[in-house]
């Protein structure tokens, strides 16, 4: 992972906040996650196949909005390695998650990482 100061890391965690909020309150306040909510419902179907036994009403809501960004960025984002958006995804749900929440992140993600690229 880059330092916690680099600038797509911040905008990666702005980005989540601003997902976690949506998913809360269910206003738009940050234009730059319009794309991200135009994709939810395939999106929130992938997290469902990728973890069956979580109902997404149950995933914790950061881990969610952690989970849906990162989604977003594997199918729209191909100039960034996979494995850069799911350390990063890692990464941040250590700082804001508990401990077990980067092995839910990563297990779901890598889950779908493998169903999308063989």
């Amino acid at each position: 992972m880059k330092s916690k100061n680099d600038p797509r890391h911040q905008q990666r965690i702005k980005s989540i906040q601003a997902l976690f909020a949506w998913g809360i309150t269910g206003n738009l306040d940050d234009d730059t996650i319009s794309p991200v909510i135009g994709e939810i419902s395939k999106i929130d179907d992938l997290i469902k196949t990728a973890a069956p036994k979580w109902p997404i009403e149950q995933i914790n809501k950061v881990e969610l909005a952690i989970l849906r960004y990162a989604i977003w960025e594997l199918k729209n984002q191909p100039q960034t390695p996979p494995k850069v958006i799911i350390d990063e995804a890692i990464e941040i749900s250590k700082e804001f998650c508990d401990t077990n929440s980067s092995a839910f992140v990563n297990a779901v993600l890598g889950n779908i990482y493998k169903k999308q690229n063989g």
